[in-house]
């Protein structure tokens, strides 16, 4: 069993949509979870029709949500204060050694995290590049193990099938009550899970029910 998961993703719902299930199990067996949330996905494009948000009350909005999905996963929340779509920007070293030390302070036995180069968003990728890192520095004695996701299109054709195959279909629920929690970038997808409106699509309900990782491999 995990003595502490440490989630890192730099946006407001790729906790939900990427982990959820995940988590969920990790928090039914009372392992403690936390998620480094890199940004508040201030750049976020959708902003309703007609509008319920502009770019000065957005952050606000998508914090709100954030809080909300973290409640019902049932984790400690660490927002990391960078902003949207600049991630790629930010200096790699100085990012790895805040979260360095974050880790340390944690001591978490798993992180899971973005696998850079093949996790579509460059946030996504730099963040993930810059988790891996902050591993690599630790010492090797204390280090936790990294579960890496992968999420682009071609990832299988480039480095292979992942390691780590987790069905959460008994989850699910939860995973879907998570990404409702971020109503406002979420809203599109979800009115295909609206009971209310129609059954639950098999196809798309058994895409969420798999999360799959890579174990980073250190050299040293």
């Amino acid at each position: 069993m995990e003595k502490h998961v440490v989630v890192i993703y730099p946006h407001p719902d790729d906790e939900s949509f990427g982990t959820a299930g995940t988590i969920t199990q990790f928090r039914k067996q009372d392992v403690p979870v936390t998620y480094l949330c890199g940004t508040l996905g201030e750049m976020g494009r959708n902003m309703g029709t007609p509008p319920f948000a502009n770019r000065e009350t957005l952050p606000e909005i998508r914090k709100e949500e954030l809080i909300n999905a973290c409640n019902v996963l049932d984790v400690e929340l660490k927002m990391l204060g960078y902003r949207d779509k600049t991630m790629e920007y930010e200096d790699r070293d100085e990012v790895a050694s805040r979260l360095k030390g974050i880790l340390e302070e944690l001591e978490p036995s798993l992180v899971i995290t973005h696998y850079p180069d093949y996790a579509v968003h460059p946030d996504h990728n730099a963040l993930g590049a810059a988790a891996i890192e902050a591993v690599r520095l630790m010492d090797v004695r204390n280090r936790p193990v990294v579960w890496a996701q992968a999420i682009s299109n071609n990832y299988e054709e480039e480095i292979g099938k992942p390691d780590i195959t987790n069905d959460i279909s008994d989850h699910f629920d939860t995973k879907m009550e998570a990404i409702k929690a971020h109503s406002s970038q979420a809203s599109g997808i979800l009115r295909q899970f609206e009971p209310e409106e129609q059954t639950i699509d098999e196809d798309i309900k058994r895409r969420f029910s798999t999360e799959e990782f890579f174990i980073w491999k250190y050299e040293d």
